[in-house]
């Protein structure tokens, strides 16, 4: 049984579609042992107790340096015996002591094409207001392994969502939820946990 932690900053619709495709059985062999938010009032704490999963706080701002809080983190993640981390819209660059303890075991998901409109800075709806100004046809989603730098490391998978006339960063980001991130991330925990992701010289293998 793989075990993943679910690290969140915000409302948990991400979190929401992982719980959802586990009871469903998209998620196969699959447990969410605990929730992590580094905002104490995020609704997806909320998610999680209502769906009877550990939800805990961890926040940056409580502890001296990064390093204090990568060491922190790591424990929380230890004490549960993760085999995967999950950002579903963790708004925190990952602490270096959390990436060499889990090499290509933490994974994300960008409301983005990587590696266009990705990067520091680029989070939200910053993301699609970025497509809208430079008149993207095509935006999308993509889920990749977790490295040293912003939105970077090893694409798992993408999928690609229409721009539509008219579009607002707002009906945008619903459209690439919808229709690609809730989808293609719950599809990637399924197919790591299943073994059928592998790393070979820094590229992403998928084997369905």
């Amino acid at each position: 049984m793989q075990k993943i932690a679910v690290c969140v900053s915000g409302g948990g619709t991400n979190l929401q579609a992982i719980i959802d495709a586990v009871h469903s059985g998209k998620i196969d062999n699959t447990q969410i042992a605990v929730v992590i938010s580094n905002k104490a009032d995020a609704y997806a704490l909320e998610r999680a107790n209502n769906a009877g999963i550990p939800a805990l706080c961890i926040s940056p701002k409580e502890y001296e340096n990064r390093s204090a809080f990568g060491e922190a983190m790591v424990d929380a993640l230890h004490k549960y015996n993760i085999d995967l981390v999950v950002l579903a819209g963790y708004l925190v660059i990952v602490p270096s002591e959390m990436i060499a303890a889990y090499p290509n075991k933490i994974i994300n998901i960008h409301p983005s094409l990587i590696p266009a409109h990705c990067g520091m800075g680029y989070y939200g709806l910053k993301v699609h207001e970025s497509v809208l100004a430079c008149g993207n046809k095509i935006t999308g989603a993509t889920v990749h392994f977790v490295d040293e730098k912003a939105d970077h490391g090893p694409i798992i998978l993408q999928k690609a969502v229409e721009v539509k006339n008219g579009d607002t960063p707002e009906i945008l980001q619903r459209r690439v939820m919808e229709q690609a991130e809730w989808n293609i991330l719950p599809e990637a925990i399924d197919l790591i946990g299943a073994g059928k992701v592998s790393v070979q010289n820094g590229i992403a293998v998928v084997s369905r």
